[in-house]
């Protein structure tokens, strides 16, 4: 795993947001599910979303329901390197659990994860508020991640 040094030199656009051992994601858009979904013989058919305006910059998560979020900016992971990304503890402290996958080498676009109030009552949410960790690993031998949510990086 890497530390802060060589998260600095890969990631200089998170120098805000690097901590000892990972990078912390903030916040951004968050949605709720409008309609079903399936994935059969790797077909893919996501269920359509619908954005939640925050209030004051506040989402306000009701109990025992899940939403989609996404998180601040691009990311650009370098091709020989992956991301694992964790929760915060303080939401799950919360009741609140944050379900993410890995981060292949090469991947650059929008990261969107579930989050899900697991609690009984509502939780407030500001947006920006860091709700994730990325935590960072060399893989050698890889390959560059080419799959359908790759986005074009505009330089």
């Amino acid at each position: 795993m890497l530390g802060e040094e060589e998260l600095l030199q890969l990631f200089p656009e998170y120098k805000e947001d690097i901590q000892p051992s990972g990078i912390d994601l903030r916040a951004d858009k968050l949605f709720k599910q409008c309609t079903g979904g399936s994935l059969i013989d790797n077909n893919k058919n996501l269920p359509e979303l619908e954005e939640i305006e925050p209030e004051d910059n506040i989402y306000t998560l009701e109990p025992h329901t899940s939403y989609s979020i996404t998180i601040q900016g691009k990311t650009k992971i370098p091709v020989g390197y992956t991301m694992l990304y964790l929760p915060r503890s303080t939401l799950l402290r919360s009741f609140i659990s944050v379900h993410t996958a890995v981060g292949d080498p090469g991947f650059y676009g929008t990261l969107q994860f579930l989050i899900v109030n697991n609690g009984n009552y509502p939780f407030q949410l500001k947006k920006g508020e860091r709700i994730a960790q990325a935590v960072v690993f060399e893989v050698k031998g890889s390959g560059k991640y080419e799959g359908s949510y790759q986005e074009n990086e505009v330089i």
